[in-house]
């Protein structure tokens, strides 16, 4: 953030991020968590500390800072560097403070395994880099365009940061948007996938049981915790919903019992905990590829993904008479498909009772595909 002209009670407020000096360009202060220290901005994406404050005042590290952005312009200095990591951790920490959890998730896991930069100077990265990088992603439309729109947002904060002056991902084009998918598994493939998750002995396969049986989607179902479940009831709190909105679900016999079959861990909220902990905050389960690929070949269905799976639920019901509205209210939809905008505030009815006749016919349904015909 630039400030007019630092000052004493300008730093002494400050709790966190970077304070920039819009009279002196270059020159700030980095607010840490136990200190702050004055820093110079000496090169693209390369910074200088001067000192800390107050054992340096801001008086003398105005007058270095002087000193060394003159010996920038003769050419003299030989400027230390910040590594992509430290400006990613200072990212992710200014995004915890402003994004939901599942999405600070996201943009640490698509940072980490798509810029995989490490050490190199933030200045030193080059389009060429990344698009070597992004190029590996080309079988993968959708998770590639994703992961352009996180690495744009990364180099544009640090622009902002006056880490860098220009963002290498400034003249890249975005990658082409596929059109939507509009994949439902027909009635052959899903009996065999139901088939399949007849035994759900591991999370993976009791997540997509849940996913089918529920219609929500995958974030949403993987990240359950024991307290949101109530009798035969889910509720989901906004900080998870897509739409930010708080949403109540019924659930059939069938998913109560799947829930009768997950191992309740001591201390661990989530009813699908991470396999191994990445960090003293227990995370949820996040091992999707080599299971799905496995139950997919278990199943003999290509080309299918977990959202599928909801598409599916959503179009199955439509094919059993169940009134779009309830469908709509049960996937937690607010677009405002079957409601005027004036009647998505006024209807307050819960469709409680709808969504609970709506789940027994889709159970119902689902049995029917396994049953042996009399």
């Amino acid at each position: 953030m630039e400030v007019p002209n630092l000052t004493d009670i300008s730093i002494k407020a400050a709790t966190s991020g970077t304070l920039w000096d819009d009279s002196l360009k270059g020159f700030g202060v980095r607010i840490g968590k136990t200190s702050k220290t004055f820093i110079v901005l000496v090169a693209s994406g390369r910074r200088q500390s001067i000192g800390r404050y107050p054992l340096m005042s801001l008086a003398e590290a105005r007058k270095e800072a002087k000193r060394i952005l003159a010996e920038k312009m003769l050419g003299k200095v030989r400027p230390k560097h910040l590594a992509f990591d430290d400006a990613k951790k200072e990212y992710l920490e200014e995004c915890a403070k402003k994004n939901r959890p599942s999405t600070l998730s996201d943009y640490t896991k698509i940072l980490r395994r798509h810029y995989p930069f490490g050490r190199k100077a933030v200045g030193a990265i080059t389009p060429h880099h990344i698009l070597k990088e992004l190029q590996k992603l080309n079988d993968k439309p959708t998770r590639k365009h994703y992961a352009f729109a996180v690495g744009r947002a990364f180099f544009k904060w640090c622009v902002r940061q006056h880490i860098i002056d220009r963002s290498p991902m400034e003249d890249l084009e975005p990658p082409k948007i596929t059109a939507p998918r509009e994949r439902v598994l027909d009635e052959n493939e899903l009996q065999k996938l139901t088939a399949a998750l007849r035994v759900h002995e591991t999370p993976f396969k009791r997540i997509c049981l849940l996913l089918l049986l529920t219609g929500q989607r995958r974030g949403e179902i993987s990240h359950l915790e024991w307290d949101w479940i109530e009798g035969d009831t889910i509720t989901l709190p906004g900080t998870l919903t897509k739409n930010k909105r708080t949403h109540t679900f019924p659930i059939g016999k069938k998913a109560l019992a799947v829930l009768d079959t997950i191992p309740r861990e001591k201390d661990c909220p989530y009813l699908f905990p991470a396999s191994r902990k990445m960090s003293d905050k227990t995370t949820v389960f996040n091992g999707w590829g080599k299971p799905k690929a496995s139950l997919d070949r278990e199943c003999g269905i290509t080309d299918r993904t977990l959202h599928d799976l909801r598409r599916t639920v959503s179009s199955g019901m439509a094919a059993l008479g169940i009134q779009q509205i309830v469908v709509e209210k049960l996937l937690n939809h607010v677009s405002g498909g079957t409601q005027s905008p004036i009647s998505l505030v006024y209807n307050r009815h819960s469709y409680m009772d709808e969504m609970r006749e709506a789940i027994l016919q889709w159970e119902v349904y689902l049995d029917t595909l396994n049953t042996p015909e009399g």
